[in-house]
């Protein structure tokens, strides 16, 4: 019996999701995507092609403007989470896994990273970053991951290699205050 209810509730898109993500690595999701761009292409090109058509129809008054905020701000953040990763994992794959650049996958590490700039252009012509709600925790998060990455690439080159008792929860409270010591220090800077 349970056979025959399996079979039976599972639709092709189900067994493709759990096909997708039961196992899956990140390489081999890039792997996918890669084999699979023409969406993550039309998505990408979609975002911008979309922020040029909200500015078309959002009108030319501060008060018409202001109504289309919030959808400025979905497509904020629909550019700027892949165009963050991408350039996350490219600063990450060229300053420590030492990746050339003849080997960068377009899909995964240039085109996201080109639509949320040309995005944020388009929107920026027509509303200031400081009207898109959530946009300061965006840029907040930006500098944090780009801390980060420099105190990596710093701690990399050092070439310190420590053997120590100390205990792994103090190791973690410690990376958590630096990492609000370079936030403090970041908003009193800017």
């Amino acid at each position: 019996m349970s056979v025959v209810w399996n079979s039976c509730w599972r639709t092709p898109f189900h067994s493709f999701a759990l096909s997708l993500f039961r196992f899956m690595t990140l390489l081999d999701f890039f792997n996918y995507i890669t084999a699979h761009s023409g969406v993550a292409v039309l998505f990408l090109l979609a975002i911008p092609a979309l922020a040029f058509l909200v500015n078309l129809w959002s009108g030319t008054t501060a008060e018409e403007i202001w109504k289309w905020r919030y959808v400025y701000a979905g497509l904020v953040y629909a550019a700027c989470i892949p165009g963050i990763f991408a350039l996350t994992l490219n600063i990450y794959l060229f300053l420590f896994e030492r990746q050339s650049i003849w080997a960068m996958n377009l899909a995964i590490q240039v085109l996201p990273f080109l639509s949320m700039v040309a995005t944020l252009m388009l929107i920026r012509r027509k509303l200031p970053f400081e009207y898109i709600p959530g946009f300061g925790k965006l840029s907040g998060f930006m500098t944090l991951i780009f801390a980060l990455i420099g105190i990596m690439w710093f701690v990399d080159r050092l070439r310190l290699v420590a053997f120590t008792y100390v205990p792994f929860a103090y190791i973690v409270v410690g990376f958590v205050l630096v990492l609000i010591l370079i936030r403090f220090a970041w908003s009193k800077l800017f």
